[in-house]
Formats: C-alpha cells, structure tokens, sequence
C-alpha cells in the first residue's frame, strides 16, 4: 500500500531491506533486496560525460528495483495468506483513488520540479497538470494494472515479463542502461545482521551495502565521546544541549563513502 500512498519515498522502483525474527530458528535474519546496478554502466560511461560522480537525478543513478523480490522472498518465508490477497487493496485504491497527504503533496511537488520534464511523468503522476494538492483524490490506474499483473504472475511477471521490457524500453528511450537483462537476473539475499551492544542493549542492523551500519558506527562514536571526551558515563540519560551532538553522526555517515558490498570486497 506504501508504494501506492507514498510514490514520493517507497513503491516498486525501489529497493527492499528488512531484518525479521524466525521463530522457528530463534533467530534474527535480514534479507537486502536491493538491485545492482546495470551491467553496462561502467566507470568509462561517466568519464566518457566528463562526470566525476553519479548524478542524483536521471536515469543514470537508476538501479535494479528489488523490492518485488523482496516481496516474493519474504512472503516465501514468512507469508501465509496468497499474494493476491495482500496486493488487492492496493489494487483497489489505485483504481478508485486515495487522498494526498499533506506530507506527501509537499514531496510530490518537490519532485516534480526534479524529474517532471521525463516522459511519462505528467501522464502518471498530475491531475489535470497540476501537482496533486492535500486532500485531492488521485488515481494510478496502470499501477493497479501492474500489481494485477504481480499478484497472478508473481516475480516473473515483473523481472521477466512485459513489465521487464516495458522498464528496458523506457530506460533506452530516456538514455538510460538498465536492461530487461539486469532485470532478469536480479535476486534476493538472505544475509546476517550485525549487533552492536550499547548501553546494554543490542543494536542489530544489516550489512552493506545498506546504510544501516552507519547506526552502528555513530553509537560506537558516541559511546567513545561519551566516556573520554565529555565526561559522562554510561549511566548518563540524556546529553547537555551544548554538547556537539552532531560530531558522532558527522564521522558515521563521513565513512559510508568507503564502505563496500561483501559481494564485491576483495579477499586477497
């Protein structure tokens, strides 16, 4: 349903992390359905446009979309009532419409000063040509018409069927690299989550090439400054204001630029 509601932060394009109790094994698990990048997207294209890094915005940055893997991959494991029945709610709302949120207008109108010259975008995405305000009702019916698609075909009909194509088409048509290829051959990964022990508890996350093992870099940065730069111990409940409370989190999220995928780390 977020993917309908919120097409601003979540949705089908995106990518899926998620860490889940078993309680058959007793254990946490985590699964990164994130998508790799497009197998042709080299490090020469973005020399070749004289680019030093990956843009923001366009179709360069655009990834394999995982997060229907994801689904497909949790749901397998975990889920109990058929796919169908879960996605048709969301069917329903993207037939007959939702009301905007006030948040999501605020973002909506955001991006489409980012993105809205992109084929596709105003037909999708505005009603009547304008952004759709707080309280406006919005429809997507061809989304409804995808998660049918989904719901009777499962994962394959999005990574190897029309959707694939339909995805590869646009991306060539939009000067993109992601292929029906890339799509085809995305899976999942069950992966083990890591744990940091602070202040007596246990702080789990996944992995990279997630994001979350910033969480545990900055509570071990935090954890050092406490005890040997501000003088506070363990049993400290709350941080005076005038504490640089940012220099924890500056130095957590200063070090993602370094981090690797296990997948791609060097051994030797």
């Amino acid at each position: 349903m977020l993917g309908l509601v919120e097409p601003t932060g979540s949705g089908i394009g995106g990518d899926l992390f998620a860490i889940v109790w078993d309680a058959k094994e007793e254990k946490l698990v985590g699964l990164n359905a994130s998508g790799r990048s497009p197998r042709q997207l080299t490090k020469a294209v973005f020399a070749e446009r004289g680019l030093h890094q990956i843009p923001k915005f366009g179709p360069l940055p655009v990834s394999v979309p995982g997060a229907v893997d994801g689904w497909f991959a949790l749901h397998e494991k975990f889920g109990k009532l058929p796919m169908s029945a879960l996605l048709t709610p969301s069917i329903k709302y993207a037939r007959e419409g939702f009301p905007v949120s006030e948040v999501i207008a605020y973002y909506w109108q955001m991006n489409q000063e980012r993105i809205g010259h992109y084929d596709g975008f105003a037909e999708t995405f505005l009603i009547d040509g304008k952004v759709p305000q707080k309280g406006d009702v919005f429809k997507n019916p061809g989304l409804a018409v995808t998660y049918e698609k989904i719901a009777t075909g499962g994962r394959d009909a999005f990574y190897k069927g029309d959707i694939a194509r339909t995805i590869d088409a646009y991306m060539k048509s939009q000067g993109g690299f992601l292929s029906y290829q890339d799509l085809s051959s995305h899976t999942s990964e069950w992966v083990e989550p890591v744990s940091a022990n602070y202040r007596g508890y246990d702080v789990w996350e996944l992995p990279p090439n997630g994001q979350g093992i910033a969480a545990y870099r900055f509570l071990m940065c935090l954890s050092t400054m406490i005890s040997k730069e501000w003088g506070l111990t363990q049993q400290t409940t709350s941080i005076p204001l005038w504490k640089p409370r940012s220099s924890p989190l500056k130095i957590a999220l200063s070090s993602m630029r370094i981090q690797t995928s296990t997948i791609f780390q060097s051994t030797g």
